[in-house]
C-alpha cells in the first residue's frame, strides 16, 4: 500500500513562494501519474497539476498556470509544487494524490482516476 505525506506548507504573504513535497513510502510510485489537488474551505476540491510518471508530460489548472510547477524526483519517490507569486485565493489544503494506473484521464485532472491520496498540507496566503 502506498502512504503519501505531505509537507512545505505554511503561512506566506501574496506574492510570495513556497515549494510543497510528497514523500512516498510503502510502495514505489516511479510508474505512477501524480498530482495535487486543493480544497478551500467551504469548497470542492479541485485540481492543481499533474506529472506523468515519466515526468515528461505536466498538466496545470488555467488559475495556477505559469505560477506553479510540478516536478518529480524518481530516485527519492518525491513529487514537488513549486508556488510562486501566490495569491490568497491559494489558500487550501493541498493533497498529494497517485493513480496507480497511469490513466489518460489522471492527467487531465480528474480525481476519480487517483487512487492514492495525502493528508494534506494547509496553504494560507495572506493580503
Amino acid at each position: 500500500q502506498v502512504q503519501l505525506v505531505e509537507s512545505g506548507g505554511g503561512l506566506v504573504q501574496a506574492g510570495g513562494s513556497l515549494r510543497l513535497s510528497c514523500a512516498a513510502s510503502g510502495r514505489t510510485v516511479t510508474t505512477y501519474h501524480m498530482g495535487w489537488f486543493r480544497q478551500a474551505p467551504g469548497k470542492e476540491r479541485e485540481f492543481v497539476a499533474a506529472v506523468s510518471w515519466r515526468g515528461d508530460s505536466t498538466n496545470y489548472a488555467d488559475s495556477v498556470k505559469g505560477r506553479f510547477t510540478i516536478s518529480r524526483d524518481s530516485a527519492t519517490d518525491t513529487v514537488y509544487l513549486q508556488m510562486n507569486n501566490l495569491k490568497p485565493e491559494d489558500t487550501a489544503v493541498y493533497y498529494c494524490a497517485a493513480d496507480s494506473l497511469s490513466t489518460p484521464g489522471s492527467l487531465k485532472g480528474l480525481r476519480y482516476e487517483y487512487d492514492h491520496w495525502g493528508q494534506g498540507t494547509q496553504v494560507t496566503v495572506s493580503s
